[in-house]
């Protein structure tokens, strides 16, 4: 069998392969370079950063669960000038080797995200694109997710979409999709990341107390991946935008289902923290896959279920 043609168009992000990395997953990349080389990767999106570095949750931020993991840690992280001061000339390598760097901006409120957008574009020339994180916690909304209404999440972009001629990226909450993708898709957004972790809880029944430092946090792993697959497809027959398909990603057959579902970048996420070397791992797989399908280039197959 020859070998397909992986390269993709990411909404203006031409990605070799497609294969991202998830936030907060993978820290800045560098982070893995001691087990293989990170060049190989089509995409990877950063830790998500805000104006202002954020000290997180305490612990205990992680646990784990029957066919996944939780976590809350709250995105702890060092901020844009953090990340461009630790990371800038690692990452700029990065790009220039072909590996696309996508930025993740976190932010509590829409000003917030305005200003770590204005720091981006200022600071990070090595950025392909911008991931909105729109499921952070929106303090001055009482605590609600930013993504879980049409309205919320397109308040967010159409502040951003102004500042930035870069390909905007949404990370979506698992919440009322369609409806959510078609604002976003209104108010320019370029891709959607679908999708985020799913609230969940796990308590310490000797304890009566969480597993973690507050009573919910985010479930992911493969436990989630039928869930996603269904709401990647869902979004596919809703919007004309490409999708990154995030969830539940642990092998190259993972990553098939979304593409056929709709998704044309695969963002391997919890997988990543169980094995170091998993990434790479599911690109060769899903590379064999392509061919497997008779087909000459990935792109032929996303969206190809048949139902």
């Amino acid at each position: 069998m020859s070998t397909p043609n992986m390269a993709v168009n990411l909404g203006g992000i031409e990605m070799k392969n497609p294969i991202n990395t998830a936030s907060g997953t993978f820290g800045f990349g560098a982070q893995f370079e001691g087990f293989y080389d990170v060049s190989c990767l089509g995409a990877i999106t950063t830790k998500g950063c805000a104006a202002k570095p954020w000290p997180g949750n305490p612990s205990p931020r992680m646990a784990e669960v029957t066919s996944g993991m939780m976590n809350s840690v709250g995105l702890q992280n060092p901020g844009v000038r953090g990340l461009v001061d630790g990371y800038g000339d690692y990452l700029q390598g990065l790009s220039d080797k072909g590996t696309k760097v996508i930025c993740q901006v976190a932010g509590h409120s829409v000003d917030e995200y305005v200003e770590a957008v204005e720091l981006f574009e200022e600071l990070a020339p090595f950025a392909a694109g911008l991931e909105i994180n729109i499921s952070c916690p929106n303090i001055a909304a009482g605590g609600c997710a930013m993504g879980s209404t049409p309205e919320g999440a397109a308040e967010v972009i159409r502040a951003i979409r102004p500042r930035t001629k870069r390909p905007l990226l949404v990370k979506m909450a698992p919440a009322r999709v369609v409806d959510v993708a078609k604002a976003l898709e209104a108010e320019g957004a370029d891709v959607l990341t679908v999708i985020n972790s799913i609230s969940g809880m796990s308590i310490n029944v000797n304890t009566r107390k969480s597993r973690l430092s507050r009573p919910t946090g985010g479930m992911s792993g493969p436990a989630l991946h039928p869930i996603a697959v269904r709401m990647v497809w869902e979004v596919h027959n809703a919007v004309d935008l490409p999708i990154v398909g995030v969830g539940g990603v642990m092998s190259g057959r993972d990553a098939a289902e979304f593409i056929l579902a709709g998704a044309t970048s695969v963002s391997v996420g919890m997988a990543n923290l169980v094995d170091p070397m998993a990434a790479p791992r599911i690109l060769d797989e899903l590379t064999e896959w392509v061919a497997s399908q008779g087909a000459s280039s990935v792109t032929e197959l996303i969206g190809a279920f048949e139902g």
